[in-house]
């Protein structure tokens, strides 16, 4: 049986040392500030980026250097046979497809997953990938299986200010002032590809309510599942004490699940600033 490594990027919110943990790997992700580089998780604080963003610092996302995608491919295949690389959704970034050209040159050892997920749903992935691992499944039937159920999953965004959507030249400042003046509360989706726009909200408590029916309608007719079935998680942009408090709420409509709360990706929290709440479900491993 062969060897398998799982690596992801510092995308899916798991840390180096939550890697290291779990015995799998993580690309961390580079960003531009100030046209100086920095690599989340190891150069770059969470604390450190959003006190950046709030100064109005010149941030931007980039995608790992072929040179650090393959320098860690190469060491991982030292000691596995073959590797199972989880990289976000390529519909946000180009290092998917950049991770599925430079992998022709590795003889079908490395398996790069077009998986379509982000922050808590990539860790996910993450994490099933690890179990099948663990079940004795091929690289190649991991890959097949997290590609077959890449759109298994949702993820619905509340924002907390229309500035840096603004800022990312995303909507209009035309529409960011309106939208501040009437105190707005706007609900983002990911549903595979494509951050979206989902449904205004005129208060936190009316967006919040937005987000839980929504994942309530996705678990029963989209995926067709009882919630107790579903992996049901909460993200957030700084925000860890708001976070806290809305898995109270979510556990009134769902209750007995231990609800996972993390830090959302600052790859889409550059783009939606602090202050946000996410919430996602994810249909568990069926194999």
């Amino acid at each position: 049986m062969s060897k398998i490594a799982i690596i992801t990027d510092s995308n899916s919110g798991i840390t180096q040392k939550q890697a290291k943990d779990m015995g799998i790997f993580v690309l961390p992700m580079p960003f531009m500030i100030n046209e100086e580089e920095y690599f989340e998780d190891i150069t770059l604080t969470q604390q450190e980026f959003y006190e950046r963003l709030k100064g109005d610092a010149d941030i931007s996302t980039s995608q790992p250097s072929i040179d650090s995608l393959t320098s860690l491919w190469d060491e991982v295949l030292k000691e596995y046979d073959e590797i199972v690389h989880i990289p976000m959704s390529s519909g946000l970034s180009s290092s998917c497809e950049t991770a599925l050209v430079v992998a022709r040159d590795y003889d079908g050892k490395v398996h790069v997953v077009n998986n379509q997920r982000i922050s808590v749903t990539q860790r996910q992935s993450v994490l099933d990938a690890k179990e099948m691992a663990e079940m004795g499944k091929s690289a190649a039937e991991i890959d097949e299986y997290l590609e077959n159920t890449k759109f298994d999953s949702s993820i619905y965004i509340m924002l907390d200010t229309l500035k840096y959507l603004k800022k990312g030249g995303r909507i209009t400042p035309a529409a960011a002032a309106l939208g501040t003046i009437l105190r707005l509360k706007p609900v983002l989706q990911i549903q595979g590809e494509k951050l979206d726009a989902f449904a205004k909200a005129r208060t936190v408590n009316q967006a919040k309510t937005i987000m839980i029916e929504a994942v309530r309608k996705d678990i029963e007719d989209r995926f067709g599942k009882d919630h107790k079935k579903m992996h049901i998680a909460i993200a957030h942009t700084e925000n860890l004490e708001a976070a806290e408090a809305f898995r109270q709420e979510v556990l009134q409509v769902f209750p007995g699940h231990e609800i996972y709360i993390d830090a959302l990706s600052l790859s889409v929290s550059c783009h939606i600033g602090p202050g946000a709440l996410a919430l996602t479900c994810t249909k568990p491993l069926e194999v």
